[in-house]
């Protein structure tokens, strides 16, 4: 497990300021990111924020079906690799290691923002978490919950003059295989991260 820093300090940018500077980026300079930039993205997108275990992204009944994974290429501090992170220790578990953003770039029909980003945060969702509370419906609930955290990493990105995109046309078998999906996990987003 890899301890990720905590997020106490300010951006200084406004929600506001945030908001009307989000923009879909799909070009990325060389440059890398460092593990307190990855570490506030994902608290922005799950982290825990109660001490009732609520999170940053608000979820039906609290059922929580979305994993937040993160493929790293260029990150400071942390080994290329697939990490899945576990919002409630904000740490990342190990997945594997090695680099797949190319690979992931394959899947998603060869689009060059995945493979030109120094790291990647892919989310999938288990919707037998939420149908099991809300039946069928709970298949939408989970589809709402995964705009509410791609926002949320969206804008934090934009308070981090970092970049990002939502991509969601990939072959769902391919991504599964690079991020190790269990069997009830399916892939419903891969979003990008780099510099400006």
């Amino acid at each position: 497990m890899i301890q990720l820093p905590d997020c106490i300090q300010d951006t200084g940018v406004s929600l506001v300021e945030a908001i009307e500077q989000r923009r879909s980026t799909r070009s990325f300079s060389d440059s890398c990111i460092t593990l307190p930039e990855l570490s506030r993205i994902l608290h922005a997108a799950q982290g825990i924020t109660s001490d009732r275990g609520l999170r940053a992204a608000p979820s039906a009944g609290a059922t929580y079906p979305l994993s937040i994974f993160v493929v790293a290429e260029n990150v400071v501090g942390l080994a290329p690799g697939i990490y899945r992170f576990k919002p409630e220790e904000n740490t990342l578990e190990t997945v594997k290691t090695g680099s797949y953003l190319d690979d992931l770039s394959r899947a998603a029909y060869g689009q060059q923002c995945l493979s030109s980003a120094p790291l990647a945060i892919a989310v999938s969702a288990d919707y037998s978490i939420t149908t099991s509370v809300y039946g069928d419906r709970g298949t939408m609930y989970v589809h709402i919950e995964v705009g509410h955290v791609a926002q949320n990493i969206y804008l934090q990105c934009a308070a981090l003059e970092l970049g990002t995109v939502a991509v969601g046309a990939f072959t769902d078998l391919l991504v599964a295989g690079i991020l190790n999906l269990e069997e009830n996990e399916t892939p419903l987003y891969i979003m990008p991260v780099g510099r400006l």
